[in-house]
């Protein structure tokens, strides 16, 4: 009787151990027990649903993860760095198998992010690297540069068809300070439009154009159009603005409403060549109807895709794919990528890259 109370003891140990290690995330470190191949709930912290991307990056990955089983604790931030510390710790006291996060501030997450690390909860960066840290497992964006370097040479070839003669005043926008891919796509752009300054083909009469001085906050449309009506008003009194290096949709529709309210557009006075990125709706209506001049396309239902792939990749112990292990050091650790590629279009081409894509229906795009 004694042996066979001993065994019984045992197995029940056996399993309560298993059901522990189901619950705190310990499977995700890549163990192959039977924990491995349970799915559990992945935690998905967005930053906003003020632009049209982040909801569509959001019910994305909610759609794909379910779709292969897991349950998903998706929750967005509304662009307070606060409320999303708390989202975080709170998908770490809840014992998420793993977290998925575009972070509103880089930095700011890296003390919820090791209690994370401490409950051997893996963390994927989405889009925006997490800085500062040691507890992020790997990140998936696009090619971050080569957005930039696309944004700086469309709004060169927006210029060269423009007719308007050299040299050309052009203002530079970029990003939220806080955000890493800010800085990767204005030095991206500033590699292809520098030279064109030093040169004197571009001339940025604002004198604007450190990226400190030239960040918009948050990524906010008022912002921008606050800042561009300023500029107009100090340093285009008796010139024209021929183009705007603009990095987000939102700072571009901000841009050119200042510039329409100072009669841009209307009066034989045309629009200057602004740039664009996320193929937001509103943006590509805009470029269709000659407005906006381009975007840039990032197809975030194949970012989904990715970061999802990497997430059934992390917990069933599998390798996980990435494509570069050298270029995102976020001051602690140089963190594996899945990089994917950008694609720019404009009025020629957009409407047949978004419907080839699925991304847009032809209903949407009138």
């Amino acid at each position: 009787m004694r042996k066979i109370l001993a065994v019984a003891a045992a197995a029940a140990l056996a399993l309560t151990m298993a059901s522990c290690g189901r619950d705190n995330g310990s499977a995700t470190t890549g163990a192959s027990s039977g924990a491995a191949a349970a799915k559990g709930t992945i935690g998905v912290a967005m930053p906003t649903k003020t632009s049209e991307r982040w909801i569509k990056d959001g019910d994305n990955i909610k759609k794909q993860l379910e779709a292969a089983g897991y349950t998903v604790n998706l929750q967005y931030a509304n662009d307070d760095i606060p409320t999303q510390v708390t989202q975080v710790n709170d998908m770490v006291t809840k014992k998420n198998q793993l977290l998925v996060v575009a972070a509103i501030d880089g930095v700011a997450l890296k003390g919820a992010l090791k209690e994370a690390k401490d409950a051997g909860i893996p963390v994927i960066a989405y889009d925006r690297l997490l800085r500062e840290t040691d507890a992020v497992s790997y990140y998936t964006t696009f090619d971050n540069f080569k957005v930039g370097v696309q944004q700086g040479t469309s709004l060169l070839a927006g210029l060269a068809a423009s007719g308007k003669p050299k040299p050309w005043n052009v203002e530079l926008f970029a990003g939220s300070p806080d955000d890493n891919n800010a800085t990767f796509f204005f030095n991206g752009a500033m590699s292809v439009l520098k030279p064109k300054i030093d040169d004197g083909t571009i001339k940025i009469q604002s004198g604007e154009t450190d990226f400190k001085v030239v960040a918009t906050l948050r990524w906010d449309a008022a912002v921008a159009k606050k800042r561009m009506e300023n500029i107009l008003t100090k340093s285009y009194a008796s010139s024209d603005v021929n183009g705007v290096l603009a990095p987000y949709d939102g700072i571009s529709r901000g841009i050119i409403a200042a510039l329409k309210g100072s009669g841009y557009g209307t009066g034989g006075k045309a629009l200057p060549v602004v740039t664009g990125q996320d193929a937001e709706l509103d943006s590509v209506k805009s470029i269709l109807a000659g407005e906006q001049y381009s975007t840039i396309f990032k197809d975030t239902s194949e970012l989904a895709k990715a970061t999802v792939k990497m997430i059934q990749e992390i917990t069933t112990g599998a390798t996980v794919t990435v494509n570069d292990t050298k270029t995102y050091d976020n001051g602690i650790k140089v963190v594996p990528t899945e990089l994917l590629q950008p694609v720019p279009c404009d009025k020629s081409n957009c409407k047949q890259i978004l419907l080839d894509a699925k991304y847009y229906t032809e209903d949407q795009l009138k």
